[in-house]
């Protein structure tokens, strides 16, 4: 038995619709990986390679919890998301092997503070603070990937206090599941208990307190917070 010490932290994780918890190892985050998003953000889709930040696995926010209005910034914003989940991991997973690897899915929103996010990107900063902050990764439950046999196309929106912001479909990811899960794997060796933010669609904007966030993937499920 290892002697720590001191409490050792516990083990992030995310409720299972049916019952039972996904334990969760890392957060990856794609960015810019709907064409419309990365042109709304000032950037040419088709000339880029996909690229990738990370959120602490206890940034995840479960159980439709309220969200917190982050301090150090007074523009944060929505980022609609489906999340994968690893089952199992490797390094450089082929294309072709890469959905084995899957054990399901949920609906996320990567919650970004774009103040801080934007001047980090002008200094040539890390985007840490701008996206890794505590309370940032609201989730929906985890579903096996069974529920959506189909990874590659389905309906991805969300709506703030009623009124859709984001709306898209799966078929829009310029990386698709799979190769997502292909190229990650090159970079570093992936695990069981990975998580994957697959990236947002257009229509991302600030969110004020009192807003409430209901996000839904077709085949999936929902996610949703209030910010307070």
């Amino acid at each position: 038995m290892t002697n720590y010490v001191i409490t050792p932290p516990p083990v992030a994780s995310v409720p299972v619709a049916g019952g039972g918890e996904f334990p969760v190892r890392r957060v990856y985050c794609v960015g810019r990986n709907y064409a419309a998003h990365a042109r709304e953000m000032g950037h040419d889709p088709d000339r880029e390679a996909p690229f990738f930040f990370c959120k602490p696995a206890d940034a995840l926010l479960t159980g439709d919890a309220d969200m917190p209005y982050p301090p150090g910034t007074s523009d944060l914003h929505h980022e609609m998301e489906l999340v994968v989940a690893l089952k199992s991991g490797g390094a450089n997973i082929a294309v072709e092997d890469a959905m084995s690897h899957v054990w399901g899915y949920a609906c996320g929103l990567d919650m970004t503070r774009r103040d801080v996010q934007g001047e980090a990107k002008k200094l040539g900063r890390p985007w840490d603070m701008g996206k890794g902050f505590d309370h940032s990764g609201p989730i929906g439950m985890m579903v096996p990937a069974s529920a959506l046999p189909d990874p590659t196309k389905g309906k991805i929106e969300l709506k703030v206090n009623g009124q859709v912001r984001q709306s898209s479909d799966l078929s829009m990811l310029i990386w698709s599941i799979a190769e997502t899960i292909s190229y990650l794997s090159g970079l570093v060796t992936l695990e069981a208990g990975d998580v994957i933010f697959t990236g947002t669609p257009e229509g991302v904007a600030a969110c004020v307190k009192g807003d409430v966030l209901e996000g839904f993937v077709e085949g999936v499920g929902t996610v949703k917070t209030k910010i307070v």
